[in-house]
């Protein structure tokens, strides 16, 4: 289908882009890299009068270093995080998620804040910074302010962005010597996650000191398995330790039932992609 008409603007400073989002209101749209917009607005499923393009402003763009996190603006490209170094020494969850997720040309036109703005369950970039513990700085009219990845994911593409805000930048905690391995299952390439796990760990002599675990498509939102969490510290990075940690991965869930599988059957799967993700990322 052909997308209603609509009004375009391609401001060039965040400043720019809010003054059109609060003249516009609740007929105005954010864009980013569209790779979620554009079907919703072929199928008319959604129809805005006017639509306010992010992609001129560079300030959205890049990976830099603040300390002790990783700050990753909004508007890079998943190309471009994917590539990146620091991410893929401090972060490196964040990099084999996005080896897996849609297909090059995808990934060369979305981006890291608008696929974590769009907030579906099965996007492969929520259960990753979950699992990170990241910060999203999200700014309005009124200034900047941070909001925990745990908070930030409301319910079903719901998120803490305000109707007049932007997400301007993710903020990742360095895990600085964590192995990191995102365990995605699909019966066709480049498909959504039907069950994906997010695994960052650290490893200390063959024994597990920290782990995080954050579950793909297994409820309206990304979701920590923290009982796997827990049950991991101390163990032996070994097939036994970490598969009796993992029997406990779907504890707390509520996977949906469709034509790829119903919920037992994500639960069950939600167990071995937890066992092959934590695996992985301790190296064993």
């Amino acid at each position: 289908m052909i997308p209603a008409k609509f009004d375009y603007l391609a401001p060039t400073t965040v400043e720019e882009a809010l003054a059109a989002l609060a003249e516009h209101g609740d007929d105005a749209k954010i864009i980013a890299g569209g790779q979620s917009l554009l079907p919703v607005l072929r199928m008319r499923l959604n129809a805005p009068e006017m639509i306010i393009d992010l992609g001129r402003i560079e300030s959205l763009r890049g990976v830099t270093e603040d300390g002790d996190a990783l700050v990753i603006g909004a508007m890079t490209t998943h190309t471009d995080v994917g590539k990146n170094a620091l991410v893929a020494e401090h972060a490196a969850v964040i990099t084999k998620a996005i080896e897996h997720l849609a297909d090059a040309q995808v990934r060369h036109r979305g981006t890291f804040g608008g696929a974590l703005a769009h907030a579906d369950p099965a996007g492969d970039l929520g259960a990753p910074v979950l699992a990170l513990d990241a910060e999203f700085v999200i700014t309005g009219s009124g200034g900047e302010r941070r909001v925990s990845a745990s908070d930030f994911f409301e319910d079903f593409m719901t998120t803490a962005i305000g109707d007049d805000e932007i997400l301007t930048a993710v903020r990742i905690p360095k895990h600085t010597g964590w192995g990191g391995h995102y365990e995605k299952f699909v019966r066709v390439a480049h498909q959504w996650p039907i069950v994906a796990v997010a695994a960052t760990v650290r490893a200390e002599g063959g024994t597990i000191a920290e782990a995080r675990i954050g579950l793909t498509n297994m409820g309206s939102t990304p979701l920590r398995a923290t009982a796997v969490e827990q049950a991991l510290v101390g163990q032996p990075a070994t097939d036994e330790a970490v598969r009796r940690a993992a029997e406990s991965a779907a504890e707390g869930t509520n996977p949906p039932s469709d034509l790829n599988g119903d919920a037992d059957y994500r639960r069950h799967l939600a167990t071995v992609l937890t066992r092959r993700a934590v695996l992985a990322a301790a190296g064993a």
